[in-house]
């Protein structure tokens, strides 16, 4: 019969929180989190393009250097910190309509076609040569 039951112990060391919390401070160099919190600053300002954004963009034949678009992300970044939250942004070659409150580009057209088109909802325009 089973009445009799033979326990031995495991022997290991155990595993204190301290050292584990040591160890992962040891991994980690003092610039990661300054790095990953600058990414996520300069992340939160790209702008994304929306689909029909980008259907346009093609159909037009509208193309923007990332030169450009860096200066657009800029412009826009700081729209919204001034309460804009949808913007007409006007480029020598294009108009885009941007949301600076979801920081995306929701409609491109070329310049001439700007020039016959009414643009409603907006509350704020960038114009960059």
């Amino acid at each position: 019969m089973m009445d009799k039951f033979d326990f031995r112990p495991i022997k290991s060391q155990p595993i204190t929180p301290q050292t584990v919390q040591t160890k992962k401070l040891k991994s980690m160099s003092g610039n990661v989190f300054s790095q990953h919190l600058q990414q996520a600053i300069i992340d939160s300002n790209k702008l994304t393009l929306s689909k029909h954004a980008k259907e346009r963009l093609q159909q037009r034949d509208i193309h923007i250097d990332d030169r450009r678009w860096k200066q657009i992300e800029a412009k826009v970044s700081e729209a919204k910190k001034m309460g804009v939250k949808e913007s007409l942004v006007l480029l020598d070659e294009a108009a885009l309509i941007v949301s600076a409150k979801n920081n995306t580009v929701i409609t491109a057209m070329d310049r001439q076609e700007a020039t016959s088109q009414i643009f409603t909802n907006i509350n704020g325009t960038i114009v960059l040569e």
